[in-house]
């Protein structure tokens, strides 16, 4: 069981990053945790894993729970061994087998004597038969890296599982053999994760956001129903609270054109009766006071309906604030822009393919390209895009204008500002203030527009590159997609999923997101090995 009590955390600069947690997970639970690009989510996992403590209340965890952490780059000076925090234990065994029987080894050891045992049959499992428990982690690649994260829950056996985006580095073999485990296991689960096929393996969501910790108790796809429901609902307050605003403002002017009405009748009234100047002031006077009370009273109204109004809208999600507005690609469905015949690459006499590839590729396409971690989805992709020459075969390209995006959204120039970023694209000569308000729609406020984009999260780049794109006067012929998903949260990956369906040219994906593929409408895939 996990529990947190009033749980809050102030980052060091003093900055809040949430309040008054409260939360009980039982065992044998399965849960998602999800919330957006920095709400917390991997905060609170290192606070439920005891490696992080709250500014204020309590966390309290039936046993140490193990973890699965997302970032990998601080153990790479370790050992595989160091890292799963099995060496101590390995070097007591080895000297207990050499005869060196000591009190600190055998304490050390705490009678595990299988260990070394465990050990093997967790790599092996997790297909990492190859790797040496004394090799460095820093040889491994960010999937192989994962799985020894992932083995170790054979090792240490915990009740307490905690996963932080578990499936990020994994190929469609790896992901399998996670989400069997997920299926499979009783360990109690808390996951972080962006993956929805994963997530709709669990049986609860907890959303973390600004108002602390909102539980659906279902899977992703039940979640998304909720979502929609609530979205649909809050569509309906809009479309009322607009239709009040406009009905309270109608009432507004007619009550004040017969208030005009009514004081000038009488002031003709007045004068035809020859009254008194002296007189006729004071009746204009109380005549302004009454105008007055009308405008004050219907000012108030429209005024509160204004601010209900803008607090609902401040409550839309983001994407509902988005237009994408893509320009289509000017060349027509079907045309041949890539033709491929017995393609293959390699370094020296070593060829990177066992069979040499041949393909087509024509205009309004959508395809997965698939296969393994390493098995050279990124050096076709380049082929393609001719940035590498095909070591056999022959590969001949249409004058295209293609688009590169990977996962680190290395389009963007890290030494420009949010604003610059988006002149850059300006090829349809807009003005300033065309260019800000593009800005503002995809969510990149006055408060952005010097901010270094070297300091933009993975979310905030992929929509300042979709930005971009809409800015650029022309759509390009050919998008590519490599792993495009691998850094951003849920709602990004939606903002983006409502992006490439707006876009009409040819797409080529490189993903393991299953999920993914299929919101995007690819039509059929490309498997190399």
């Amino acid at each position: 069981m996990l529990i947190l009590q009033g749980v809050t955390y102030v980052h060091p600069n003093r900055d809040l990053l949430f309040a008054d947690i409260n939360l009980v997970i039982n065992k044998h639970d399965k849960v998602a945790l999800i919330g957006n690009n920095g709400a917390g989510k991997s905060t609170l996992l290192k606070l439920l894993s005891g490696n992080l403590y709250p500014s204020i209340g309590h966390v309290k965890a039936g046993s140490k729970p193990y973890c699965v952490p997302q970032i990998f780059g601080q153990f790479n000076d370790h050992s595989i061994a160091k890292a799963l925090g099995v060496e101590d234990k390995l070097m007591a065994l080895n000297e207990i087998l050499e005869g060196n029987v000591t009190d600190r080894n055998m304490t050390v050891l705490d009678d595990d004597w299988a260990i070394e045992e465990r050990c093997k049959e967790a790599l092996t499992h997790w297909k990492l038969d190859e790797f040496d428990l004394s090799q460095k982690m820093a040889t491994l690649s960010g999937g192989q890296k994962t799985k020894v994260f992932l083995a170790g829950i054979i090792i240490h056996r915990p009740e307490i599982v905690l996963l932080d985006e578990p499936s990020n580095h994994l190929d469609t073999l790896g992901r399998s053999m996670l989400y069997d485990y997920i299926k499979a296991t009783t360990n109690t689960l808390v996951v972080v994760s962006h993956d929805r096929a994963l997530l709709n393996l669990l049986n609860a969501v907890y959303e973390l956001g600004p108002k602390g910790i909102t539980v659906y108790g279902g899977n992703y796809d039940f979640y998304a129903e909720q979502k929609t429901i609530e979205s649909n609902a809050l569509d309906q307050d809009l479309k009322s609270k607009e239709k009040a605003l406009r009905k309270a403002k109608e009432i507004e002017r007619e009550s004040l054109e017969r208030q005009q009405k009514l004081d000038a009748r009488g002031k003709k009234k007045q004068e035809k009766a020859g009254v008194p100047t002296i007189f006729m002031n004071t009746l204009r006077n109380n005549a302004e006071k009454s105008t007055s009370r009308v405008k004050g009273v219907h000012a108030e109204k429209v005024g509160a309906i204004s601010q209900g109004l803008s607090e609902l809208r401040a409550t839309l999600p983001d994407m509902d604030k988005m237009k994408m507005g893509f320009d289509n690609s000017v060349l027509h469905r079907g045309k041949i822009l890539i033709t491929a015949k017995d393609v293959n690459f390699g370094y020296d006499d070593q060829l990177l393919w066992k069979q040499d590839l041949s393909f087509q590729i024509t205009s309004g396409e959508r395809i997965a390209i698939k296969g393994a971690n390493g098995s050279g989805k990124t050096t076709l992709i380049k082929m393609i895009l001719g940035e590498l020459q095909p070591r056999a075969g022959t590969i001949d390209r249409a004058g295209v204008k293609a688009i590169y995006i990977d996962q680190d959204y290395s389009l963007i120039d890290n030494k420009l500002s949010v604003y610059e970023q988006a002149q850059a694209y300006n090829s349809g000569a807009l003005q300033e203030h065309d260019i800000k308000i593009r800005l503002n729609r995809f969510l990149f406020t006055k408060e952005y527009w010097d901010k270094p984009c070297s300091a933009l999260s993975g979310g905030e780049k992929m929509r300042l590159m979709l930005c971009s794109l809409t800015i650029s006067n022309q759509a390009p012929d050919i998008i590519v997609l490599d792993e495009p998903t691998n850094n951003l949260d849920i709602q990004n990956i939606e903002i983006l999923t409502a992006a490439i369906n707006e876009y009409k040219g040819t797409l080529l994906v490189i993903s393991h997101d299953e999920y993914f593929l299929k919101q995007i409408n690819v039509e059929h895939s490309m498997a190399i090995a």
